[in-house]
């Protein structure tokens, strides 16, 4: 046999080695309520603070021949996304190495995980991104599949501010009041949201409020400059804090109208904000 005659051989070999050779495919990426529990339809919105359960199963993958066994090697790893591609949590990876029996034609591998939705998510389409390769082929596939979460709605904001002040007659009212009106003895309650703090190391926010009520004339009757204040930080940056308060009104408060004053302060940004509500005590 000649040089040439041994070169294409040699080729035609390769390439006839090439089309036998599979094709590493995602056989179904899929997420769940439970573990291996039913594959939920694209509409379903996940909660905040909600676990989905994600599964992915692979075909077309090579196996290493040692000995008489045959075993399949292939890596993952996967990342989570928020609508604006920011990681809700840190990747996640792992292995599948196992023996392929002869019977196990049909088999798919496949890898399960899990992943909690953040407390303070906020609403739009989230993604899972995942890589697989095929350590014995060399080969790596990727695909993303896209899910919803429904959260609170807040306006963001660049600098410090309160969003979707509301009054309340009492704390778990499902509505707020169009226009406040107490009565002597009752208790005040007021609901909102922070934003356009701004963060340090690690997304470390630290926040405080605290409020003042004046009445008709502006003079101030009532004042707790340190109602609360809240410092944490996270892998997710949290872009909102739930504020609260309660007032208890004096039995023999007057009658009248009143001005609830909430002052928020940004300790890392040192930043300030102040928002006023009016009331009436009848």
């Amino acid at each position: 046999m000649t040089a040439a005659v041994r070169s294409l051989a040699l080729a035609l070999f390769a390439a006839a080695a090439l089309r036998t050779q599979p094709k590493l495919a995602f056989d179904r990426v899929a997420l769940h309520q439970f573990e291996d529990g039913p594959v939920l339809a694209p509409d379903y919105e996940f909660v905040p603070g909600e676990t989905a359960y994600f599964s992915c199963r692979i075909r077309g993958y090579a196996t290493l021949h040692k000995e008489d066994r045959q075993s399949v090697d292939l890596s993952w790893r996967m990342r989570i996304v928020d609508p604006a591609g920011v990681p809700v949590q840190e990747d996640l990876s792992g292995k599948i190495q196992e023996e392929v029996l002869p019977q196990d034609k049909d088999w798919r591998p496949k890898f399960l995980a899990s992943f909690v939705i953040p407390a303070f998510a906020p609403s739009g389409d989230y993604h899972v991104a995942v890589t697989v390769r095929d350590e014995v082929a060399g080969s790596e596939i990727s695909t993303s599949l896209a899910f919803k979460v429904k959260g609170h709605e807040v306006q963001p904001s660049d600098t410090l501010a309160v969003r979707n002040f509301a009054m309340m007659r009492a704390e778990n009212d499902p509505f707020p009041m169009r226009n406040p009106v107490y009565r002597p003895g009752e208790m005040l309650w007021a609901k909102f949201d922070i934003v356009g703090y701004k963060f340090g190391e690690n997304h470390r926010f630290s926040v405080s409020y605290g409020l003042a009520i004046l009445d008709a004339s502006g003079r101030q009757v009532f004042a707790q400059p340190a109602a609360a204040s809240e410092t944490k930080e996270s892998f997710y940056p949290q872009r909102y804090v739930p504020g609260v308060l309660s007032v208890s009104l004096d039995p023999n408060v007057a009658k009248g109208a009143y001005t609830l004053v909430v002052s928020v302060e940004d300790k890392i940004g040192n930043q300030r904000f102040e928002v006023k509500q009016p009331f009436s005590v009848e």
